[in-house]
């Protein structure tokens, strides 16, 4: 496999390079520093990357992600950023390969802090089932709490179940109901594979991830970067607050346009959601025309 420093195959493993972290970094829908991450000693705990799955020590103390973005890391991480391009444009190879014949999608979004026994995961265990009756594969995020949900849906609804996976250091990765699963190291990456894929958003309760799926499809189809497609918040309580702020902060500021609050439908009620995505061949209503960012 190759290595990140070494654009020829060298070694299995990757050395591990040292960062500074500060107390409060933690990634989307994920354990706070203040509660454990998983133990990557056990022996039924992996770290995925790429192909490998690691533990103990072999677990790299940074993200792909992380060492590509860092513009301050050692030269020769810099120096070596344009080959990095091979490994990026092989991950979009690998995703669009692997997704290319999966058919109409919907992706389910939501924390993955949020388990079995919580009203969010068993709706969104309903929701998925409901969407996959419908001829609907349903694709998550991989992880377990409201994705895991998802993907049990899917799969007790005999549908497809799909799972597009990050590398993250404290990640235990595939849920047990994932059946076509995609590992990728790069967030851009994936995010690319949930808008290509997907013919609707079911956006459930979550935190920073699941808030930066939500605004970059707000984004992509406000700017009219891609066609207009359904995104549902689903829970009017939890979403209800950032939907009024938005109404009158940035509404009222002039940063966004009225016509922007009709992006999305919110609602409680699954019969909702699941005719606001309509079956599988439902034309989508016409593009929102994009006012362009902060117009």
């Amino acid at each position: 496999m190759a290595n990140d420093t070494d654009p020829a195959p060298t070694t299995r493993t990757e050395e591990r390079e040292p960062v500074e972290t500060s107390p409060d970094e933690s990634g989307p829908d994920q354990p706070s520093p203040d509660q454990p991450a998983a133990d990557t000693t056990d022996d039924a705990t992996f770290y995925s990357k790429g192909p490998l799955r690691l533990r103990g020590s072999q677990v790299p103390t940074t993200t792909t992600d992380q060492r590509l973005l860092e513009s301050r890391g050692p030269s020769n991480w810099v120096h070596e950023d344009p080959w990095r391009v091979m490994r990026i444009q092989a991950e979009f190879v690998e995703g669009f390969g692997s997704l290319a014949e999966v058919g109409p999608a919907v992706s389910i979004f939501g924390s993955a802090r949020l388990g079995a026994g919580t009203q969010a995961y068993e709706d969104a265990r309903e929701i998925a089932r409901r969407l996959a009756e419908n001829g609907n594969a349903i694709i998550t995020g991989g992880g377990p709490g409201i994705m895991e949900a998802g993907n049990l849906g899917a799969t007790e609804a005999g549908g497809v179940s799909i799972g597009l996976g990050i590398e993250l250091p404290f990640e235990s990765g595939l849920n047990d109901h994932v059946e076509l699963g995609v590992n990728f190291r790069y967030f851009f990456v994936r995010k690319t594979m949930f808008l290509k894929y997907s013919r609707g958003f079911v956006v459930m309760p979550g935190g920073f991830g699941t808030l930066d799926e939500l605004f970059e499809a707000f984004t992509m189809v406000q700017t009219g970067k891609v066609t207009s497609f359904p995104i549902v918040l689903f829970g009017t309580s939890y979403w209800r607050g950032l939907v009024d702020w938005m109404a009158s902060t940035l509404i009222g500021e002039g940063t966004i346009s009225p016509k922007d609050l009709d992006l999305f439908t919110l609602t409680d009620d699954i019969d909702e959601v699941v005719a606001t995505i309509g079956p599988p061949g439902t034309i989508p209503d016409a593009p929102v025309d994009g006012t362009g960012p902060e117009q």
